[in-house]
């Protein structure tokens, strides 16, 4: 979700990095939320077929166009809503979820004493969310405490101020966190990271084309509009967003890149407390950590060393009007869908209708839904399993799985490139992942966060307050592999390299990726093909680092090595020739992993179906629907990537996006399938079954 859109913007630098997740699907913002159902009211959306026929475009040969065949007449079929930036298989189903959020929303905002504890809080902070004439009515009254705060710091406070406002998820200077250890993943540290940005990422600022440079003026206009809204004069405001845009500039130069960020090397280097802190000097750090609620440390990760003696060279050069305006508008920026509705409207304007396309705003109960489930994700994810999570579906899935897993044990032994010895440690971390799939064993514990029915900011800063303390809690205690990082109704799926697990929450386990009596051709094209992709991002080029217990080590003999990036740079430079929109080229680099994960994991499920078929006596070129099998499976992958999007948003998702736009999900990880050509009679060297093409795994 962008920022406007879910009530939860914290636009911070990702303090995790490679060590968070390597999650399925498009882009966050290319997600939405689902408009609200009254109690009892008719269901407005309804699930997406597993095998969408509609989608298909018959005229179009599968052999020369992959995409637009199985694809062709989805975008006509789904027209983008006006309160969106694009439409494809995720939004579909993220709909109709998040109808059944709402409805379970709706029912629990009554005040009713029959309610249990979880029930109150998520139905008073989305009672809270809705209630826009208080919202009005308050204005800036529950954040002036802290803006007063800001209009008086001096440089002496803001180590105490900054951590203050990080904990409640303001993004001011850098970041600061907790992750496990990549040297020694029994371990949870502190880590400290880039950041302090308004723009998306480090290389909106030195992009020097003429739509980088528009942006930057229509940034300088946006944040001088937010302080004006605040109470600067125009005159002062004018001032203070360029020296803010300036004073970003000088972070943004000396971070890394998101492509640079890939490498997991590039964002470990654990020093002692002390160098860290002679690298920042004169911030006290220990009041920074105090104020964060950190327990202290004697050690940390610092991800990006030059970036701290930099930040600490921008805040002592920078005057004080700048660095409060500075830490003002994060601060707005931050709770603007809080605020009353001309702070969220121009919050809006910019992040997603300049930077993405989007035209309208959603209605306050999609987005306040959606709230409630990043806040408070695991009670109303409870709710949300127990009503709509039942049958057979985990157990079904959990046969899929292993199907695959056994289908990359023989696939490593048919690698000619892999010696022996590296083949034998590739298969020890396979048989140590760990799976789960639907929801947590133990729900979280919200007890500590209170809710008040008629506080919305409040309930955020409590809410974000809340989730900081408790993953800062985490560090020096023992790491808990249970812990999920996506809440159950969510619609992806991830690989978690530090902890060596695939995790598929119950959101995705619905039609259009998964249905317990579909045929398993397109259940193994669909979910076989998610299943495989998280299980190959544990041998991609940031996960092949990693070993079977979730440690950064080297596994490799160097000559399997070498013969491993030779493989992946051959789809650096497939992906790296698509043009995505415009003169904009999607980035091989950026995109490695994804594609990678696209590539093999199709692979996988593909071997995956035609030995479950083998097994459960089903003849692969029985016909449905006028498809064979394989035919079926093939379609039913790529329409996991059938979409309809705005330019702005795609341009927006190559910049800084480690996915690939959903048409080259599909064509580029078809021409690599060694299956393909067969199941859909093509001839030799057409241009989905090329002669030269790229196999990592």
């Amino acid at each position: 979700m962008n920022a406007s859109q879910s009530l939860n913007p914290v636009r911070r630098s990702s303090i995790f990095a490679l060590a968070a997740l390597a999650a399925f699907c498009v882009p966050a913002f290319a997600q939405s939320a689902a408009p609200a159902a009254a109690a009892g009211a008719e269901q407005r959306y309804q699930l997406a077929p597993m095998f969408d026929s509609a989608s298909i475009d018959a005229k179009v040969d599968p052999c020369n166009d992959f995409y637009k065949f199985a694809c062709g007449n989805f975008a006509a079929n789904h027209p983008i809503p006006s309160d969106q930036a694009s439409v494809d298989e995720f939004y579909l189903i993220y709909n109709v979820n998040n109808e059944r959020l709402n409805n379970i929303l709706t029912k629990f905002q009554a005040n009713d004493p029959a309610r249990t504890s979880n029930q109150q809080k998520i139905g008073d902070f989305y009672a809270a969310c809705m209630n826009t004439d208080l919202i009005e009515k308050k204005g800036l009254t529950d954040l002036q405490p802290l803006l007063d705060r800001i209009d008086k710091v001096s440089k002496s406070g803001l180590a105490t101020l900054t951590g203050e406002l990080q904990r409640i998820g303001v993004n001011v200077f850098f970041g600061y966190g907790e992750m496990q250890d990549f040297k020694d993943a029994s371990k949870q540290i502190a880590v400290v990271d880039q950041g302090g940005l308004g723009l998306p990422e480090r290389d909106y600022y030195t992009r020097t084309g003429d739509k980088d440079k528009q942006i930057r003026q229509q940034y300088i206009d946006h944040i001088a509009k937010m302080l004006t809204l605040a109470g600067e004069s125009p005159e002062q405001a004018a001032t203070d967003s360029k020296n803010i845009l300036a004073f970003e500039t000088k972070l943004a130069v000396a971070s890394l890149t998101n492509t640079e960020r890939r490498d997991p090397a590039a964002i470990y280097h654990m020093e002692p407390l002390t160098t860290f802190e002679a690298s920042i000097s004169p911030m006290p750090f220990d009041k920074f950590l105090d104020a964060i609620h950190s327990p202290h440390v004697d050690s940390l990760n610092v991800t990006v060393p030059a970036f701290f003696p930099a930040a600490m060279s921008a805040v002592s050069a920078a005057d004080i009007q700048t660095l409060r305006a500075y830490m003002r508008y994060q601060l707005l920026s931050t709770y603007a869908s809080r605020l009353p509705k001309k702070f969220d409207e121009e919050n809006f304007d910019f992040y997603s209708r300049k930077l993405n396309g989007q035209p309208e705003q959603q209605a306050r109960w999609k987005r306040c839904s959606a709230s409630v489930d990043g806040q408070l994700g695991e009670a109303l994810g409870q709710v949300y399993v127990e009503q709509f999570f039942a049958g057979d579906s985990k157990e079904k899935t959990l046969v899929m799985v292993h199907d695959i897993e056994a289908a990359m044990d023989r696939d490593l032994d048919t690698l000619e490139w892999m010696s022996p010895e590296t083949r034998v440690k590739a298969k020890e971390k396979l048989h140590a992942i760990a799976n789960k799939i639907g929801y947590p064993e133990h729900w979280r514990d919200y007890s500590k966060f209170v809710v008040s029915p008629s506080e919305d900011l409040l309930n955020h800063e409590r809410g974000t307050a809340f989730e900081n303390d408790r993953q800062l809690n985490k560090i020096g205690q023992p790491v808990d592999k249970m812990e999920w990082g996506m809440t159950p109704p969510t619609v992806n799926a991830y690989y978690d390299p530090s902890m060596n697990n695939i995790n598929f929450p119950a959101g995705i386990l619905e039609p259009a990726f998964y249905d317990p009596h579909a045929d398993i051709a397109t259940n193994y094209g669909h979910m076989g093909a998610v299943i495989g992709h998280e299980l190959t991002h544990g041998f991609d080029d940031q996960g092949a680092q990693f070993d079977p217990a979730g440690n950064l080590k080297d596994w490799w003999t160097p000559a399997d090595e070498a013969k491993f990036k030779e493989k992946t740079a051959c789809l650096v430079n497939e992906y790296g020739n698509f043009t995505a929109v415009d003169d904009v080229k999607v980035n091989g680099k950026l995109t490695l992993g994804e594609n990678t994960a696209d590539n093999g994991g199709l692979v996988l499920a593909y071997m995956a179906y035609l030995d479950r078929a083998k097994k459960d006596g089903i003849d692969p070129a029985k016909k449905i629907e006028g498809y064979t099998g394989p035919q079926r499976f093939y379609i039913s992958f790529a329409q996991n990537w059938c979409e309809n999007s705005r330019p702005e948003q795609v341009r927006a998702q190559v910049l800084q996006d480690p996915h690939s736009p959903d048409h080259f999900r599909a064509n580029g990880a078809i021409v690599n399938q060694p299956g393909f050509a067969g199941a859909f009679g093509c001839k030799k060297n057409a241009p989905m079954a090329p002669v030269n093409n790229c196999r990592v795994w």
